[in-house]
């Protein structure tokens, strides 16, 4: 295999400009590669067997249904990681709409490393466009309120900084990426500490400056965390009927971020939007994920001779 400085400086000031470190990336890849090739001193038996080591071929990434592309940068490194000789064209930018039918990328480089690097370059660039997609129907399902789409932490062990990205390729918000950037006080929390209001000052005092979300089920729990003289920087209205969430807005008036959680479906987008509070985070974008359906298909057979 490569090194991570053997991909092409495009490539990798790209990454960087999404958020995603290159590091990272290659460690995704390099774990997932292993899995298809676990003793690395070996090939892959069929491709060795059927294809001269120095055939060259072009392969092709097309879309098999509309949606919205995401981890095709991703992808691309995985060419690299295999020593494929690589060269990547018509690649779409990572939140592109497609259409059935539509070239995403093209593959042009050493047959056998292509087909190698096909199945987990396929793996992540589906899974990724299935997240971009479905968070692209929710912001298209929110579209005319000032409701913002977000994600959670229920992530697949060891994805989540690609899961999130292919969030924001859908037009989604990022909720916190680990328990660090924002304390979230929820039930479990609040009878461990014998209360929100306990648990809210015990985190102030111990972690001044970290952002602070508190869950309410009731308008008495809301009233009573609006009354302090610092609220919450956000607070979390759990499993709230359409109607309790619209006066929970009415109530807050502003004063406090409001994100709706619980018991939320797509259906039901266009009601939550329609209370007006500020964001409805969805676990389902990442825990629930159906892939998008691309194929990698070679167009010339196995090439010829280098």
């Amino acid at each position: 295999m490569t090194r991570p400085s053997d991909v092409p400086q495009e490539l990798r000031d790209e990454l960087t400009a999404t958020g995603l470190d290159l590091d990272h990336v290659w460690d995704v890849l390099r774990r997932a590669l292993s899995e298809d090739l676990p003793d690395h001193r070996a090939d892959d038996p069929t491709s060795s067997s059927t294809i001269p080591p120095d055939a060259r071929g072009e392969a092709v990434f097309a879309a098999r249904e509309p949606g919205v592309v995401a981890g095709l940068g991703v992808a691309a490194v995985a060419f690299v990681m295999v020593g494929a000789d690589a060269t990547i064209s018509d690649r779409l930018p990572d939140g592109t709409r497609v259409e059935r039918g539509d070239v995403v990328m093209r593959v042009a480089g050493l047959t056998q490393r292509l087909l190698v690097a096909e199945r987990t370059a396929l793996n992540l660039a589906c899974h990724l466009s299935g997240i971009a997609s479905a968070t692209a129907r929710w912001v298209e399902a929110l579209d005319g309120s000032p409701t913002r789409v977000l994600d959670t932490r229920k992530t697949l062990p060891g994805l989540r900084a690609l899961q999130k990205y292919a969030v924001r390729c859908g037009g989604g918000v990022n909720h916190r990426t680990s328990l660090q950037d924002m304390a979230m006080v929820k039930d479990n929390h609040v009878i461990a500490a014998g209360g929100a209001l306990p648990a809210l000052e015990a985190i102030r005092g111990r972690h001044p400056g970290l952002p602070v979300e508190v869950e309410v089920t009731t308008l008495d729990q809301l009233e009573e965390l609006l009354a302090l003289p610092g609220p919450p920087e956000r607070i979390l209205l759990d499993n709230m009927s359409d109607e309790l969430m619209t006066e929970a807005v009415r109530r807050t008036a502003g004063r406090v971020p409001l994100e709706a959680s619980g018991g939320i479906t797509l259906e039901r987008a266009g009601r939550i939007g329609a209370t007006g509070v500020d964001f409805v985070s969805v676990g389902a974008l990442t825990h629930s994920v159906v892939v998008f359906d691309i194929g990698m298909d070679l167009v010339d057979g196995p090439g010829t001779s280098a």
